[in-house]
C-alpha cells in the first residue's frame, strides 16, 4: 500500500492498495476561513503512490489562494506571538530566581510562610522551563516530518509540560490551605504541617501526570501527545486542576469571612493580624487571577477559540510568574527593608 506521507500541511496515515482515505482539514485553516468540520479526501492507488487531495484545499478547507491572510501570515502572527510570550517567561524566570535567592540568602526569611512560597516559585519556574523545552523539541525544526513526531523525546516533553501546570495549581491550592490553617489555627505551629504540604505539592502532580500517561499509553498513543482526539483522556488532567480551583475558590469565600470576622473583633489588632492581612492579599489575588480563565475554557473543545486561549493562557500567562514573584517577594515591606 501506501506509506504514510506530510504533504506539508495534513499527515495522511498508511493506507492499502484502493483505500480512500478522508482526514479533517487543519486546524489552522479553521482560524482562517472560521469553516469548521470540512474533510479532505485522498486515494492510495494500484501504483502505490497517493492521489491529490480532493476536493482541494482551498475548496475543501474555504481557503482562497488570494485571501490576504494566508497561511503566511499566520506564520507571521505566531512567531510574533512566539516572541512576547518567550519574553513572558524570560522575565518571570528572572523575577522568579531572584526572588528564591532573597529567600534562601537571608536567615531571616527561612519560615514556612516562605518555603510554601519557594516551591511555588520553583513550579512557576518548572512551567517556564517546560514552554522552552516543548517549542524546541516540537516546532524548532520547521522541516521535520509530522507524521513521524511520535518519539519518547517529543512525548517526555509534552508530560513535563503537563506535570508543570499540575504542580502550579496543585501548589497555589497549598497557598490556600496555609493560609486558612493560619486564620483558624493560630496558636499552633504551622512547621508540622510542612512536609505534609510538599507531598500534596509535588506528589499529587506526580500521581495524576503518571495516570495520564499510563493511560496515553495504552489507550490513545499516537503523535506527541500534543493531540486529544477523543477529548476524554485529558480530563484525567482538566479534572484535578479544576478540583483544586473549586476548593481554592471555597477557600477564598471562607477566608474572606474569616478575615472580616477578626478585623471587626479585638483580633483584628496588631502587627501579628496586620501579618496576616498582607498574606491575605497576596493570596486572595492569586486564587482567581490564576483559577478564572481555567475554568472559563475547560469545557470547550481544544481546538475552541484558539486565538483566545493563546492570549490569555501564553499572553498573559507567561507573566504570571512575575506577578508571583511581585507579590510575594519584591512588594513584601520585610524584603524592602532588607
Amino acid at each position: 500500500g501506501c506509506a504514510t506521507d506530510w504533504d506539508g500541511l495534513t499527515c495522511w496515515p498508511r493506507a492499502t492498495f484502493g483505500e480512500v482515505v478522508k482526514v479533517p482539514c487543519p486546524r489552522f485553516f479553521e482560524e482562517i476561513t472560521n469553516i469548521y468540520g470540512s474533510f479532505l479526501q485522498r486515494n492510495c492507488t494500484q501504483e502505490a503512490y497517493w492521489s491529490e487531495p480532493f476536493p482541494p484545499y482551498t475548496i475543501a478547507c474555504g481557503f482562497d489562494e488570494g485571501s490576504s491572510k494566508g497561511p503566511e501570515d499566520q506564520k507571521s502572527y505566531y512567531s510574533a506571538f512566539w516572541c512576547v510570550y518567550t519574553a513572558g517567561y524570560a522575565v518571570s524566570v528572572t523575577s522568579l530566581l531572584t526572588a528564591l535567592i532573597v529567600f534562601a540568602a537571608f536567615r531571616k526569611f527561612h519560615c514556612t510562610r516562605n518555603y510554601i512560597h519557594m516551591h511555588l516559585f520553583v513550579s512557576f519556574i518548572l512551567r517556564a522551563i517546560a514552554v522552552f523545552i516543548k517549542d524546541a523539541v516540537l516546532f524548532a525544526d520547521e522541516t521535520v516530518d509530522h507524521c513521524l513526531m511520535s518519539t519518547v523525546t517529543c512525548k517526555a516533553a509534552v508530560a513535563f509540560f503537563q506535570f508543570s501546570i499540575l504542580a502550579n495549581f496543585f501548589w497555589l491550592l497549598i497557598e490556600g490551605i496555609y493560609l486558612q490553617t493560619l486564620l483558624l489555627l493560630t496558636f499552633v505551629s504551622d512547621k508540622q504541617y510542612v512536609w505534609w504540604f510538599i507531598l500534596t505539592g509535588w506528589g499529587a502532580p506526580t500521581g495524576v501526570m503518571l495516570t495520564w500517561a499510563l493511560t496515553r499509553i495504552h489507550q490513545q498513543n499516537t503523535g506527541c501527545w500534543d493531540d486529544d482526539e477523543n477529548g476524554v483522556v485529558l480530563w484525567i488532567i482538566k479534572g484535578p486542576i479544576l478540583l483544586t480551583v473549586l476548593i481554592n475558590f471555597l477557600i477564598f469565600i471562607n477566608v474572606i469571612r474569616i478575615l472580616v470576622h477578626k478585623l471587626k473583633s479585638q483580633e483584628g489588632g496588631g502587627s501579628h493580624s496586620s501579618h496576616f492581612v498582607r498574606l491575605a492579599k497576596s493570596t486572595l489575588l492569586l486564587i482567581p487571577l490564576f483559577g478564572v480563565h481555567y475554568v472559563v475554557f475547560a469545557f470547550f473543545p481544544e481546538g475552541t477559540g484558539l486565538e483566545a486561549r493563546l492570549y490569555v493562557e501564553l499572553g498573559l500567562g507567561s507573566f504570571q510568574g512575575f506577578v508571583v514573584a511581585l507579590l510575594y517577594c519584591f512588594s513584601n515591606a520585610e524584603v524592602s527593608s532588607k
